[in-house]
């Protein structure tokens, strides 16, 4: 399964819209707010994790392709790839 950055932001506006819902009962209100949280911590780590990635991929840029044998071990997307390797 491939996500995007644009994925986790419809995850979160939907959650956002879930927890605007006026229908809700307390108890279902306090189920999506637990809900929100533990989203909220999975989305602050993709988000960490794809600023490494372009971070590497900055230092890459900068600096040349000789770093790239290190990047592909920390952030293999960052490292680069042969045109038309499928990929």
């Amino acid at each position: 399964m491939k996500n995007k950055l644009s994925d986790l932001n419809d995850h979160l506006f939907a959650q956002i819209e879930r927890l605007g819902d006026e229908e809700l009962t307390d108890e279902q209100i306090e189920k999506e707010a637990k809900r929100a949280d533990a989203i909220v911590s999975v989305a602050d780590q993709i988000i960490k994790n794809a600023d490494l990635q372009l971070k590497a991929a900055t230092l890459l840029a900068g600096h040349g392709y000789h770093f790239a044998p290190h990047l592909a071990n920390i952030a293999p997307d960052a490292a680069p790839r042969q045109i038309g390797d499928g990929k």
